[in-house]
């Protein structure tokens, strides 16, 4: 599938900097919405504008600021919302539309293939969604910072795996799409990511502890 029949647009709401994308197959307009928070009137009103179909909800983690809109976008689509089975049960959404996936597991948008990559250190069930080059990464990794892990089922050991040894082993063109508008641009590549952001450029665990939480292993 050629990128240009990939959807992919990120919108900014809430006093949180939220970031939700569409994303999607160009080819069908078919969508999942990523992280319906805030104003779910706004995505619904905007997806219908572009006549795009909502087929699916896809959320990054449990936490409040990412899920807070779920239940309203679920009484007006009536989709599947896919959540990593990781996810602390203190933090999963309650619906009858929630799934569960594992970790890794691929799902569909028409025929856009989108791999699931599991990322804990944020929280137990983080996952990225990984289509062609891009990469919506959720709170596991922001433009030059990364998730918090002094939260309930963070853990600050996960996040050094996930970022070291699963995000960036990523193509280096890869472009991530974070969860929140932090840093100074809206996305950037892998590539540059390594270069700029300064808990992937940590030597090894002891000073990404030390970096990232003030202490030692």
């Amino acid at each position: 599938m050629s990128k240009s029949t990939i959807i992919l647009q990120q919108f900014e709401l809430g006093p949180l900097q939220n970031f939700l994308y569409f994303l999607g197959d160009g080819s069908t307009n078919e969508i999942a919405v990523i992280d319906p928070a805030w104003d779910i009137n706004f995505l619904i009103k905007e997806a219908r504008r572009q006549k795009f179909k909502i087929t699916a909800v896809f959320l990054t983690h449990g936490h409040p600021d990412h899920v807070n809109g779920l239940a309203a976008m679920l009484s007006q689509c009536d989709v599947p919302a896919y959540i990593c089975k990781k996810e602390s049960e203190f933090f999963k959404p309650r619906h009858k539309n929630l799934i569960e996936t594992a970790p890794g597991e691929s799902l569909r948008i028409g025929s856009l293939e989108i791999k699931t990559l599991h990322t804990p250190g944020h929280s137990p069930g983080c996952q990225c969604f990984w289509v062609e080059n891009y990469l919506i990464s959720g709170d596991a990794i922001f433009i030059n910072g990364c998730g918090r892990c002094d939260l309930p089922g963070s853990d600050p050991k996960q996040m050094y795996d996930s970022l070291y040894n699963k995000i960036m082993k990523l193509p280096d063109e890869t472009v991530i799409y974070p969860g929140h508008n932090y840093g100074p641009v809206p996305f950037d590549t892998v590539a540059n990511q390594k270069k700029t952001n300064p808990y992937l450029r940590c030597k090894n665990i002891n000073e990404f502890l030390q970096e990232r939480m003030g202490v030692y292993l």
